[in-house]
């Protein structure tokens, strides 16, 4: 009795110590944490002139497709017009060196940097980076300033605690916390996808500034968010360790040099997986071989399923542009491979990404897709990752770009070029196929009256409805 007397109350003592443990790591206040690091958070603005060109004859249109029209719209007077922008960054070195997202000083002429809410400075881009969306910028002043140092993304946990400090809405000095709630999300934003997902509130405005873990570490650069507002629990951050090494290289060489395979991956399917004899669905799947690759040169063939790269295994697709992007451009890897059934290995001497006939084809740009919607009779295209760019859309935007409108067009007086259709009917539009459906159920219909929901050119969101003959 005493035996089972003494196991109970030492079992009870360890769990109190335990419940005290646990207890200590959630924080009563972020006071303290807040005031050390907001001195090293900097709110960013920039300006760019864009030149337009007004129409010399308001009054005269000419035919679709004359060739007069591109000629005098040369002829227009062109007017110039200051844009504005604010995001946010953080300094990473007392001599004024700034880390940011590239979306925020893109295109940018003149980019101001305050600190701390008080004084501010011209700063200049050391080196930016599209790719991951990161740039470096160097403070043009002597005096000294207070940094703050990386952090261990990979061992930031979910659930864990997270601030983040920013300048949403042109604020400034905001601190918002939250907890990580997902790891290793991607969203269709860049060719480098591994955001940290948190529900700290991250706005407009907070674009390129820090994520702190609580011993006040940058754990994630803040980088978009879900949905108009932003503040619906879904912020997605860049995590430091993939960070550190892009601004490493921009503040080393002025630009990246990522590692280069040579090869165009997808999904390993169950089906897939099955027909191979892979005992489960991983890797990625050899889906063709860039010429005079390093992956070619060393016999890799269309139809492999990558399984290890340099020592790390491939759970996922996603995963291995990313670890090799990372890896020492030139560098010897061993490489697993599936192939008839059977794991062999090949060593790849490792090119590089950027000096790539592959990725210059890659970064063309393709002129989108534009289709006519005959019943609207209207012309089309689908939103593009630089439409976003440009306009400062949402980075979730989907819908249809309109870049003509005929005379007789029901929506002739109702909308106006560049204007993107984001619903019709209530239903979210994807797709030409979307809009196509739902016109056709509206003509069908007794009433045949189309609501759409639009961002005008301003980019306000504006309800238009219209009879449809």
């Amino acid at each position: 009795m005493i035996k089972i007397r003494t196991i109970f109350f030492t079992l009870l003592f360890v769990f109190s110590i335990s419940s005290i443990s646990n207890s200590q790591n959630i924080p009563s206040s972020f006071a303290d944490l807040a005031e050390k690091l907001m001195p090293s958070v900097v709110n960013i603005s920039t300006t760019q002139t864009v030149v337009t060109r007004s129409n010399p004859f308001p009054n005269f249109q000419f035919p679709p497709g004359s060739p007069f029209e591109d000629m005098f719209k040369e002829f227009g007077t062109p007017q110039e017009r200051q844009t504005s922008a604010l995001g946010s960054g953080f300094i990473i070195d007392e001599k004024g060196i700034v880390v940011t997202n590239n979306h925020v000083i893109e295109g940018a002429e003149d980019i101001v940097v305050q600190v701390n809410g008080e004084k501010k400075f011209k700063a200049k881009v050391i080196g930016a980076d599209p790719l991951s969306d990161i740039a470096v910028l160097q403070i043009e002043t002597k005096e000294k300033f207070t940094p703050v140092k990386f952090g261990d993304s990979d061992k930031a946990r979910i659930g864990d605690w997270v601030i983040a400090i920013g300048n949403p809405f042109g604020l400034g000095g905001t601190v918002t916390s939250g907890i990580i709630s997902a790891r290793n999300r991607s969203i269709g934003l860049t060719r480098y996808e591994d955001y940290i997902q948190t529900d700290a509130s991250i706005n407009s405005g907070n674009s390129g500034g820090p994520l702190f873990d609580m011993n006040g570490d940058v754990i994630g650069i803040n980088t978009a968010i879900l949905g108009r507002s932003g503040n619906v629990g879904i912020g997605f951050s860049i995590p430091s360790n993939s960070a550190m090494q892009v601004i490493n290289q921009l503040l080393e060489f002025g630009e990246t040099k990522r590692g280069w395979l040579g090869v165009r991956i997808q999904d390993v399917t169950k089906e897939i997986a099955d027909v191979e004899k892979l005992n489960e669905p991983r890797g990625a799947l050899v889906a063709s071989v860039a010429p005079n690759s390093p992956s070619e040169k060393a016999g890799v063939k269309a139809g492999d399923i990558i399984l290890e790269f340099n020592g790390e295994k491939i759970r996922e697709m996603k995963e291995l542009p990313i670890i090799v992007a990372r890896t020492e451009v030139g560098k010897k890897v061993k490489v697993k491979i599936w192939r008839d059934k059977k794991e062999i290995e090949k060593n790849i001497t490792l090119g590089r990404l950027e000096t790539s006939e592959d990725f210059k084809v890659a970064d063309q740009k393709q002129k989108p897709l534009e289709t006519k919607i005959e019943e609207l009779k209207i012309t089309v295209r689908e939103t593009t990752s630089e439409d976003i760019k440009l306009r400062k859309l949402p980075n979730q935007t989907k819908g249809l770009v309109v870049t003509k409108i005929e005379d007789d067009s029901p929506l002739k007086n109702s909308i106006e070029l560049d204007a993107i259709i984001l619903e019709a009917q209530k239903k979210k539009i994807k797709n030409v196929n979307d809009l196509k459906q739902i016109t056709q159920q509206v003509l069908r219909s007794n009433q045949k009256t189309i609501l759409l929901v639009i961002f005008n050119s301003e980019n306000q969101r504006r309800y238009i409805g219209v009879k449809l003959d």
